[in-house]
């Protein structure tokens, strides 16, 4: 971490202008923190320990209260997000009026202007500090970060080794002299020059981070550990820490672990970029899509032209089910990269979830030409399509014959229809044939020969059965003929009766 200091009357305030990495390229950190410092001599505002002997005549008092003022209205304002920042750097303005040899009142006015983004005023300012007062060297170690940031290493390391060379117990640029011997992989001369840094100011942070990271580095994982803890107590709250124990926690295995330091990293700092991306990275792997997408949105916010960040929005939408925002996506990040293969990688797994396997397979050679090295996925993508492809091919084939089955199911069909009708007319026709031959045989039976007037025969009337409710009489015994009995005398005649008539 490459710092920018603040001087103090009494103490010295560093606001660090860090470098970290994200996506390979270089952010600036203007959070500011308190670190030790030497006291100033004669009132002035040298700052260090060790410092060249200069005839500075001594800051007068009023000067001096307006310095102290605008250090306090500075240490108020960085915690607060809404500070106003040009009322403070007008506080050191009028410290330096009342007093122009006050050469740290312009310092300090540049470390504001640093913070507020405006670099080529920062370095006015620090080239005016350091005229007014050459033994000021933090002005320029701050114009060595700058050059550092703006990716003039050799510039930077130049201004370094002359500040060392006019004075060689510098602490400060030793520990960035030893930032950039590790970025280069050089851990042996990192190491040695800050614990050389150390040795002269035992609570240089920037020391303590560049040996972090080169244990980290060189994967002795418990050694990173202990001087991490060791940097924590001068700063509890730098967010680099927190990053770097996070990646000890991932060499390790504990994702859990590595997500809480990531987090407690971007909390501190909310534009964290590399804390930023390992979170969005950890979701994705989890397959948390809308926390990806969260952290990935904090990406973008600073470097809207960061095409790996836009490739991973589109993985992350996707995941969430939304394709058509995945698409566009991963258009932007072709926009701005079209060399980069996971663009291709990951439309065709776009293209492939929306059953589109034909313009898959395309974009899957595409990223196979251009990143051999990583086949798997798109050798993996090419066969589910060609397996979808198949499949498609095998349905409409059982579709044509399922077709052509119900075609000639509906044709026979049809033929025992005609069959059966054809059967019903024979029928019909018979019968209609029957019916016309019996006919003529009737005709033909009443104009027969010799029965022309003949009557037909009586009809026999049929005997009526008697009622069922009437009884059958039944037959008396017929009885053996007998001579017939006399008959009876009859009555004699009364008188004045006249005789009957005859029976």
């Amino acid at each position: 971490m490459k710092t920018i200091k603040l001087l103090s009357l009494s103490v010295l305030f560093a606001v660090a202008a860090c470098t970290t990495t994200s996506g390979g390229k270089k952010q600036e950190n203007n959070d500011a923190d308190d670190t030790g410092g030497g006291k100033t001599t004669g009132g002035n505002g040298g700052g260090t320990t060790v410092a060249r002997a200069e005839n500075v005549p001594p800051i007068n008092q009023k000067a001096q209260r307006l310095f102290e003022d605008a250090n306090k209205a500075y240490t108020a304002c960085k915690g607060n997000p809404k500070c106003n920042w040009d009322d403070v750097r007008s506080k050191y303005a009028l410290a330096y009026d009342a007093d122009g040899h006050l050469a740290e009142a312009v310092y300090n006015q540049g470390v504001i202007a640093a913070r507020q983004g405006k670099k080529e005023e920062a370095a006015e300012l620090y080239e005016r500090a350091r005229s007014i007062k050459p033994s000021l060297h933090q002005a320029a170690e701050n114009l060595a970060v700058m050059k550092e940031n703006a990716g003039d290493e050799a510039g930077a390391v130049a201004m370094y080794q002359e500040v060392l060379t006019a004075y060689p117990d510098d602490a400060g640029s030793r520990a960035r002299l030893a930032e950039i011997n590790r970025r280069k992989g050089d851990y042996e001369k990192a190491i040695t020059l800050a614990k050389e840094a150390l040795f002269r100011e035992p609570k240089n942070l920037q020391a303590y981070k560049t040996l972090m990271q080169c244990y980290y580095e060189q994967k002795q994982l418990s050694m990173a550990k202990l001087v991490a803890l060791r940097a924590s107590k001068i700063e509890e709250n730098d967010p680099e820490i927190f990053f770097t124990l996070g990646m000890i926690n991932l060499t390790e295995k504990d994702v859990s672990k590595a997500r809480a330091n990531f987090k407690k990293a971007v909390e501190v700092k909310p534009d964290y970029l590399a804390a930023h991306l390992q979170l969005a990275r950890i979701a994705l792997q989890q397959e948390n899509y809308p926390a990806a997408e969260e952290s990935i949105r904090h990406i973008l916010q600073a470097d809207g032209k960061n095409a790996e960040a836009m490739v991973d929005l589109g993985v992350a939408l996707k995941g969430m089910g939304q394709f058509d925002k995945a698409m566009e996506a991963y258009e932007q990040a072709q926009k701005l990269k079209p060399d980069l293969g996971a663009i291709y990688l990951n439309k065709g797994l776009v293209l492939l979830a929306k059953n589109e396997p034909e313009k898959a397979i395309e974009l899957f050679k595409v990223y196979l030409g251009r990143q051999p090295e990583n086949a798997d996925s798109a050798n993996q993508g090419i066969a589910d399509a060609e397996k979808i492809l198949k499949e498609r091919e095998d349905a409409k084939k059982a579709e044509e014959e399922a077709k052509k089955m119900e075609e000639e199911a509906k044709k026979a069909e049809e033929e025992a229809k005609k069959m059966e009708n054809a059967q019903k007319e024979e029928e019909l026709k018979k019968q209609q044939e029957g019916a016309k031959s019996d006919k003529k045989d009737e005709k033909k039976a009443e104009a027969a020969p010799g029965d022309k007037g003949a009557k037909p025969p009586p009809e026999k009337k049929e005997e009526k059965a008697p009622p069922p409710s009437a009884p059958a009489k039944k037959e008396e015994p017929k009885k053996e003929d007998k001579p017939a009995a006399k008959p009876a005398p009859a009555p004699a005649a009364k008188k004045g009766d006249e005789p009957d008539d005859a029976m």
